[in-house]
């Protein structure tokens, strides 16, 4: 990749437009505190040429917004503090966030978004700031950058923020309402929560060494990454076949509910709506099986599948929706590699299905106590080399804004937090049920599930 091929602008500090913040600190949670070792997530959406007649029309017209967008979300602008007895905090100090113009000239969308199925173009990893950064490093740096890179036919705007002070929930909530002031709204339409009232806030202290954490994994493994998508009746066809032995098994029901047991085409008219394990724990449980098999792992090995689930509707009395901060636990399923592929696809879903469907108030309210008898980072890596890590979500909003010239193209994200089977999940751009996954795998890996057709069957 060309180094010329991406160069910046200019770069500014932005700040909220109110300037009211006053000092306010926002303490960090159960939840927050392992996320310091993480490296800040990088998320953006691709987009069509922007209308704008110059290029300093649309930077300043970005800028404004943000400051606006700022004043709602007072705690992106400000930095971390440690108190003399250890406990984190956001200090809502109105010190700013980070904007970079950069153009990329000779790159245009369609080099970016290839239509075979490429690898994820390096391009990307230039679209951020704050690679390989800590969240840690909020003490002193900015807890949030927007780089906006404009391209010869497109834009990109690239997001960087802390993964200590947000989880994907207010990612996505900031970014859209981000695009909605851009696009001309006047009033902000999702208010975040500030409220630190819940059960993962907690009086245990995490002691760090001098100078802070260091990164859970190296990051210098040689690593593949591509975009696998899935139609909604690929997806449906996966969570027919997860879920045909439990129902051949049971007599056609599943907890006394009929569900349709002939074919595969039943469920194009929603005949399956009652069946138990759901289509994202069908096509992860696909996932968990086709690259355990293409990591040629010893039978007796354990395999570890890891997904990030949201708390804030697991909780009784639940959490508000737009909580601002981490509510999010990590729920492992493990199995030897021989049980994983000598068993079928309903097996794994189940293993998934029912670490999930447990994972209830109860289930939260034990991990906070966990935590907070052995005060730790999260463990992010794949230690044994049978490690998958699932994050972000199909459900979030990625391609619900518009920043004033239509949906985005594509979702793409940085090199942070990337590793040898590190996953994210994305909804597709067409919506309707269609999900894209980010694979990232050692080369020799990468190369097995492409020629793994029991997986590569379902991928359009």
């Amino acid at each position: 990749m060309p180094s010329s091929s991406v160069f910046v602008v200019t770069r500014s500090t932005i700040y909220p437009n109110d300037h009211q913040s006053l000092n306010n600190t926002l303490k960090l949670s159960v939840s927050d505190l392992p996320m310091l070792s993480c490296q800040y997530i990088q998320k953006g959406i691709l987009l069509t040429q922007s209308p704008f007649e110059s290029s300093n029309s649309l930077i300043t017209h970005l800028k404004i917004t943000l400051s606006k967008t700022l004043a709602h979300f007072p705690p992106l602008a400000g930095r971390l503090i440690t108190d003399s007895d250890g406990y984190v905090y956001i200090l809502c100090n109105d010190a700013g966030v980070d904007f970079v113009h950069a153009k990329a000239p000779h790159l245009a969308i369609s080099v970016l978004v290839p239509p075979n199925h490429s690898d994820v173009p390096l391009y990307f990893r230039k679209f951020f700031q704050f690679d390989s950064t800590l969240s840690y490093a909020g003490h002193y740096k900015p807890l949030m950058a927007i780089q906006v890179t404009e391209l010869s036919d497109g834009v990109f705007i690239g997001c960087t923020m802390n993964h200590a002070v947000v989880d994907g929930t207010s990612f996505w909530n900031f970014f859209n309402t981000f695009a909605e002031f851009s696009k001309g709204e006047k009033m902000i339409t999702r208010q975040p929560c500030f409220s630190r009232k819940t059960v993962f806030d907690s009086p245990a202290v995490l002691k760090f060494p001098e100078g802070g954490p260091s990164a859970t994994f190296s990051g210098d493994e040689p690593i593949r990454e591509k975009i696998f998508h899935f139609s909604r009746e690929a997806i449906l066809k996966l969570k027919y076949r997860a879920n045909k032995t439990a129902v051949n098994g049971q007599n056609g029901k599943i907890n006394g509910k009929i569900t349709p047991v002939n074919n595969e085409p039943a469920l194009k008219n929603g005949a399956a709506k009652c069946l138990e394990i759901s289509s994202f724990q069908s096509l992860s449980a696909q996932l968990w099986r086709s690259v355990t098999r293409a990591r040629k792992l010893d039978g007796n090995k354990t395999t570890t599948f890891r997904m990030a689930v949201n708390c804030r509707h697991r909780l009784e009395q639940k959490m508000e929706p737009l909580y601002f901060g981490n509510a999010i636990q990590s729920i492992p399923t493990v199995a030897s590699v021989k049980e994983l592929l000598s068993n079928d696809l309903f097996w794994s879903a189940n293993q998934l299905h029912q670490n999930v469907v447990a994972h209830g108030n109860t289930t939260v309210r034990r991990g906070v106590k966990d935590w907070e008898s052995n005060p730790r980072l999260f463990p992010l890596g794949n230690f044994d080399g049978a490690m998958i890590t699932m994050g972000s979500s199909p459900r979030f909003p990625m391609y619900d804004n518009d920043f004033g010239w239509g949906r985005p193209v594509a979702v793409r994200s940085g090199m942070a937090n990337k590793f040898d089977g590190k996953i994210s999940a994305f909804p597709g751009q067409e919506g309707n049920g269609t999900v894209d996954l980010e694979v990232v795998l050692a080369p020799e890996t990468m190369a097995g599930l492409e020629e793994d057709m029991e997986f590569m069957q379902y991928v359009s």
